[in-house]
C-alpha cells in the first residue's frame, strides 16, 4: 500500500513537466503565427526602430539665431517622432568651443565655415553629412526715432551717433559688418561710433532700446521686432557671403536618431519654416 502511494506521487511531478513542455510548444506555434510577427518587423525597420526610440535623449548645439526657427520645426517633429531634443543656444564659436572641449552634442548648426571647419580638422564631424545649410543677409536696422535719419550712406556723418554691430574678433557678425563697412569705405569713419555686442540679437537689442541710433544685423534676427525699422541691406558683394553649415558630430552615440532629425531639417517643410524667419534656404 506504501509503494503503491509513493509510485503516484513519484509520477505526478513528471506529468507536470510534460504538460507544461506541451503548453509552451503551443504558445510558440501561436506566437509564430501571430505576435511574433511584431518583433520581426520591428528587426527589419532596422535603424528607422532605433530613430524612433522613446529613450533617445539628442543635444544640438546651434547658433542663437536659429532659436525662433528651431523651436517651431522641433514642435512639428515631435508629431512624428518620439525623440526629445535638448537646444544649446549660443554664439557658433562659443558652441564650437563647448564641442572640442567634450561637451555632448550630436548636432552642430553654425553660423560659421571657421567654426565647422575647427570641428572638421579634428574629425569631431560626419564629413559627408556637412551641407551649408542655411544663408542671411546683413541688414542696417535704426531705431524708430531714427528711421527718418539714418541711410547706408551718412553712417559716418554727425547725424548718426552709434552703431551697434558684433565684435568683429568674436563673432561671425561682427566679422561681416566689419568687412562690409571697410569695403563702402566706412571703416575708419565709424570707428568711435560702433558698440560692440556679443551677437547679431544683442545689436539689435541695442537699437531696439535706443542705446544705439542704428546697426548691423542679420536680417533674420529682424524678424518680429516692434522698436527696430529696417533701412536696407547691405550690398552682397560687401562681404562674405553669409553662410550656415550643419553637421552630424561623430561618435555622439545617437547616429540613427540623430540622422532622422537631420534629415528633417532639409525637408521642404523645414525649408519653408527657415525662409518664414528671414533665412535663404541653399
Amino acid at each position: 500500500m506504501r509503494m503503491r502511494t509513493r509510485t503516484k506521487i513519484s509520477w505526478l511531478p513528471l506529468l507536470m513537466v510534460l504538460v507544461a513542455l506541451m503548453l509552451t510548444a503551443c504558445g510558440g506555434t501561436d506566437t509564430g503565427d501571430g505576435g511574433a510577427g511584431e518583433p520581426a518587423g520591428t528587426e527589419e525597420q532596422g535603424s528607422e526602430g532605433t530613430a524612433d526610440d522613446p529613450n533617445v535623449m539628442l543635444n544640438v548645439s546651434a547658433e542663437a539665431g536659429l532659436t525662433d526657427a528651431l523651436n517651431e520645426i522641433y514642435a512639428a517633429y515631435q508629431q512624428e517622432s518620439k525623440n526629445e531634443i535638448s537646444f544649446n543656444y549660443a554664439a557658433s564659436e562659443t558652441l564650437q568651443k563647448q564641442i572640442l572641449a567634450g561637451a555632448a552634442c550630436d548636432i552642430f548648426l553654425s553660423a560659421s565655415k571657421e567654426d565647422m571647419d575647427s570641428l572638421a580638422g579634428t574629425n569631431l564631424i560626419v564629413p559627408e553629412s556637412r551641407v551649408d545649410l542655411l544663408g542671411n543677409t546683413l541688414t542696417l536696422v535704426a531705431a524708430a526715432e531714427k528711421a527718418g535719419v539714418v541711410t547706408m550712406d551718412n553712417l559716418a556723418s554727425s547725424d548718426v551717433k552709434s552703431i551697434a554691430i558684433g565684435d568683429p574678433d568674436a563673432v561671425p557678425a561682427g566679422h561681416y559688418a566689419q568687412q562690409a563697412l571697410e569695403s563702402l569705405g566706412l571703416w575708419d569713419g565709424v570707428q568711435g561710433k560702433l558698440l560692440l555686442a556679443l551677437d547679431s540679437k544683442q545689436a539689435l537689442e541695442s537699437v531696439e532700446t535706443g542705446a544705439a541710433d542704428c546697426g548691423l544685423v542679420y536680417r533674420s534676427d529682424t524678424f518680429g521686432t516692434e522698436k527696430g525699422v529696417v533701412i536696407g541691406d547691405l550690398p552682397a558683394e560687401s562681404h562674405d557671403p553669409i553662410v550656415y553649415p550643419a553637421a552630424l558630430i561623430a561618435g555622439s552615440g545617437n547616429e540613427d536618431a540623430a540622422s532622422a532629425f537631420f534629415s528633417f531639417l532639409q525637408t521642404s517643410y523645414a525649408r519653408g519654416v527657415f525662409e518664414k524667419y528671414g533665412f535663404t534656404v541653399l
